[in-house]
């Protein structure tokens, strides 16, 4: 029996560590994601039991959409206040990991105790727990180039450590649900544990995570430099000039992204209201939810897995890939709806949101000067969570008609295709003067 186990261990190691990602300190940040992954697996799962499939649909909406309205707050402060502050500390970005990880432990026996007593320490708690979810990683991304191997590119490295966290939190699923058996509180004692382990893993990151003493003054001087450059440049009615300024094809990817992410949204709460009540055509409603809510994990599985294998790539080339692909099968479902165009929506769906991502946050720290990255990682994660959550709002408040919702998600799509495709086509088309992101 121990031979199976230690037999997984290698092999999990071996791929953490692979193509220079062990010298270079990758393999570190893999593994502690994957850590910070399964907590959040437990977390997620408790909370989910208890303000969803504990109640009938009629309440579970109402409370549904009070979790969707506290999940919007913590972003008020992540883009103005928490992004630039931790651009301002970044000599202590292991230990603001640390902390992120180490409160999150905290909040979660506060939910645990909430849960037990019924108390509305419950929402501020999960929103606690959101907003240290977050800053863990925005810094987690901002770090990702100072640990990058030679030989392996930001799209790609990303997809790793994403596909490393699913597969910890897929882990970490039966293990939530035999502890969920012995009482509610149990996953959150659980996710505890794992958290304040991920805690003190974080110190094991190399040091070159943090900047060096005078590094962040250089990044400073070199940034004001190249701003003057772009204001003389406009100045002066200058075409192309002497950079590129990076904000454009940034925010087209943001665009892009949002539109994936709120279909993202959408499908999630739509899908789960439209099933407790009507099944899919020729399916039973328990099937009907456990198919689409698989197609769905198993989409996101698979874009994670395929940004892994792509190569040579721009990521603007991969964000219109994945919009056309989506406003195409959503286009599909709304013509013609039945099991199978349904089932293919969420795996598609799930496919384009984890494809985006991966491209969206390859470009931001490709593009983004170093020294207000952090800052740019929490306007993104605040844009794109702000755009699953408005989805997801239309969900719960539109009509139970499976024709009507597939329309809405292929509107959805639309939009984000109509407002991004030429940004990042004239983007993709100019290249980058930043060769190693592939």
């Amino acid at each position: 029996m121990r031979a199976f186990p230690v037999f997984v261990g290698r092999r999990i190691r071996r791929a953490t560590t692979a193509e220079g990602a062990g010298e270079s300190g990758l393999s570190k940040l893999i593994e502690l994601h994957a850590v910070h992954s399964a907590g959040d697996m437990l977390i997620t799962m408790a909370l989910a039991s208890t303000i969803f499939f504990s109640v009938p649909t009629a309440e579970a909406r109402g409370r549904v959409a009070l979790y969707l309205a506290i999940t919007m707050a913590p972003f008020i402060l992540l883009a103005p206040v928490i992004g630039p502050l931790l651009d301002r500390v970044p000599h202590g970005r292991r230990a603001a990991m640390a902390a992120a990880l180490l409160a999150r432990g905290v909040l979660a026996l506060v939910i645990a105790g909430a849960v037990a007593s019924g108390g509305l320490a419950l929402y501020p708690a999960a929103l606690g727990v959101l907003v240290c979810s977050k800053a863990y990683n925005i810094v987690r991304a901002a770090v990702v180039p100072r640990l990058l191997p030679s030989r392996v590119s930001l799209v790609k490295a990303n997809a790793r450590i994403t596909l490393t966290g699913l597969i910890s939190a897929g882990a970490a699923a039966p293990v939530g649900l035999a502890l969920g058996a012995l009482g509610s509180r149990w996953p959150l004692y659980a996710a505890c544990a794992v958290t304040v382990t991920g805690a003190f893993l974080s110190f094991r990151l190399p040091g070159q995570v943090d900047l060096a003493r005078g590094e962040r003054t250089y990044h400073l001087a070199e940034l004001r430099e190249t701003r003057a450059a772009l204001a003389r440049e406009r100045d002066d009615g200058a075409r192309g000039g002497l950079l590129r300024a990076p904000g454009s094809s940034v925010a087209k990817a943001l665009l892009a992204n949002a539109s994936l992410r709120s279909l993202s949204g959408f499908l999630l709460f739509f899908m789960a209201f439209l099933l407790r009540t009507e099944s899919l055509p020729g399916l039973s409603a328990a099937f009907s939810l456990g198919l689409v809510g698989l197609a769905a994990g198993a989409g996101n599985a698979a874009g994670n897995l395929l940004g892994s294998w792509l190569r040579d790539r721009a990521p603007e080339l991969i964000l219109l890939t994945m919009l056309l692909t989506a406003l195409t099968v959503t286009t599909a479902a709304a013509v013609a709806y039945s099991a199978v165009t349904v089932v293919a929506v969420c795996a598609v769906a799930g496919i384009c949101q984890a494809m985006g991502k991966l491209s969206l946050d390859a470009m931001i720290q490709r593009d983004v000067p170093e020294v207000v990255r952090t800052s740019a990682f929490a306007r993104s994660e605040t844009a794109v969570q702000m755009s699953w959550v408005v989805g997801g709002a239309i969900g719960i408040s539109l009509p139970l008609d499976g024709t009507l919702g597939m329309a809405v998600a292929a509107v959805l799509v639309l939009v984000g295709t109509v407002l991004a495709t030429r940004g990042l086509l004239s983007a993709a088309r100019r290249g980058t003067p930043h060769p190693r992101v592939r």
